[in-house]
C-alpha cells in the first residue's frame, strides 16, 4: 500500500475533508458530546463519510477497522485512552490520519501529543493542525500508544468502578489503588536490555511510550516521538515505599530528566516476572509475562498542533 507524505495527506484532508467519526459513547464525556461533535465537524466543512457512536466496547475493534478502510483520510476518534489505544492499533502503518478527541478520564495520549483537552480547541486542531508521525509500543501482538504496566495497576484497571470514574475523574484511580494495596503482593521482574540483565522487586512496573501517566508528566524530556520506551518501577517490595514513590513521581516527574534514576530507556526489551503476571495495556488487560516489548518508530499518523515537533 502506498503511503503518502505527511504534507500530501495534510493537503488531502484540507482539500476534501474525507472523514470518519467514531465516538465511544460509554466514555466519561462521549455520550454527552457525541451530537455536538458530529454537528461541529460538519459545520467546519469536513465530509463525514461514516459516523459510528459505539456503546459496546466489544464493537470498537471491528468499528475502527471499518473506519480505517472506508476511504477516509482522517479518522476522528472520541474516547479515553483505551479507545485511542485501540484506534492506534487499527490505524498503525496505514495511509490514514488519526484525529484525537480526548473524552476520557486521564487522556494521557492527548497530553503526550500536546493536544488541548478543551473540546472546542481539540476540534479546531482537526481542521487547522498538521499530520505528524509518532511512535507506538508493541507487546503481546498489540500496539500501545501510551503505557504498558503490570502489578497493582492491573488490579486497579479491573476494579475501579465506572461510576466512580464518572464522578471523580482521575482521582478514582489512586483511591482505588489505596483500597487494593493492603492485599497486593510484590513480584520479582527480570529485564533484559541490550544483553544486560536488570533484576528488581516491586509492586508496580511501567513501560511507557508516551510522556504522561495518570495525567502527570513522566519526565521533563519524555516524549511520544523520541524513539524510546521509558521503563520505571514505583517503589520496591514495601507497600509504604510504593505509596511514597508514587507521590514523589507525581510531584517531581515533570521536572526530572530521563537521565536520572529511576528511569531506564530502550527501544527493545525482554520481560519476565515471578510469578507470571497479566499486562495492563493502555487500561485494557491483555497479554501475560514473559513478553518481548519493542518500539515501532513513526508507526502512527495523527493530527497535531502546527507547533508539534515531529522527528
Amino acid at each position: 500500500m502506498e503511503i503518502r507524505t505527511k504534507e500530501t495527506l495534510t493537503a488531502a484532508i484540507r482539500a476534501h475533508g474525507r472523514t470518519a467519526l467514531v465516538v465511544n459513547v460509554r466514555s466519561r464525556r462521549g455520550r454527552r458530546h457525541f451530537s455536538e461533535v458530529r454537528d461541529r465537524l460538519q459545520a467546519a466543512g469536513l465530509d463525514l463519510m461514516a459516523v459510528w457512536p459505539v456503546s459496546d466496547p466489544a464493537r470498537l475493534p471491528h468499528t475502527l477497522a471499518s473506519a480505517a478502510s472506508c476511504g477516509a483520510d482522517l479518522v476522528v476518534v472520541g474516547g479515553g485512552d483505551g479507545t485511542l489505544s485501540e484506534a492506534s492499533h487499527q490505524l498503525a502503518h496505514r495511509d490514514v490520519c488519526l484525529g484525537v478527541l480526548p473524552l476520557g478520564t486521564t487522556n494521557n495520549f492527548a497530553r503526550s501529543l500536546g493536544l488541548p483537552l478543551n473540546l472546542s480547541k481539540a476540534l479546531r486542531t482537526l481542521t487547522e493542525g498538521k499530520v505528524a508521525d509518532v511512535d507506538l509500543g508493541h507487546v503481546a501482538g498489540r500496539h500501545f500508544a501510551n503505557l504498558t504496566s503490570l502489578g497493582l495497576s492491573v488490579l486497579v484497571a479491573e476494579h475501579v468502578p465506572h461510576r466512580l470514574k464518572r464522578i471523580l475523574g482521575r482521582a478514582a484511580y489512586p483511591l482505588t489503588a489505596l483500597a487494593l494495596l493492603p492485599r497486593h503482593q510484590p513480584f520479582s521482574a527480570r529485564l533484559t536490555v541490550d544483553g544486560k540483565l536488570y533484576e528488581l522487586a516491586t509492586h508496580q512496573l511501567n513501560i511507557a511510550n508516551g510522556s504522561f501517566h495518570a495525567g502527570r508528566a513522566i519526565a521533563a524530556d519524555a516524549g511520544v516521538d523520541d524513539r524510546l520506551l521509558v521503563v520505571y518501577r514505583l517503589g520496591d517490595a514495601n507497600r509504604l515505599r510504593l505509596t511514597a514513590a508514587t507521590v514523589r513521581q507525581a510531584v517531581l516527574g515533570p521536572y526530572r530528566a530521563l537521565a536520572r534514576t529511576p528511569f531506564l530507556t530502550a527501544d527493545r526489551l525482554s520481560l519476565e516476572t515471578d510469578p507470571p503476571l497479566d499486562l495492563d495495556i493502555d487500561g485494557e488487560i491483555r497479554g501475560r509475562t514473559p513478553v518481548e516489548i519493542h518500539l515501532e518508530a513513526n508507526a502512527l499518523r495523527v493530527m497535531v498542533n502546527p507547533s508539534f515537533r515531529d522527528m
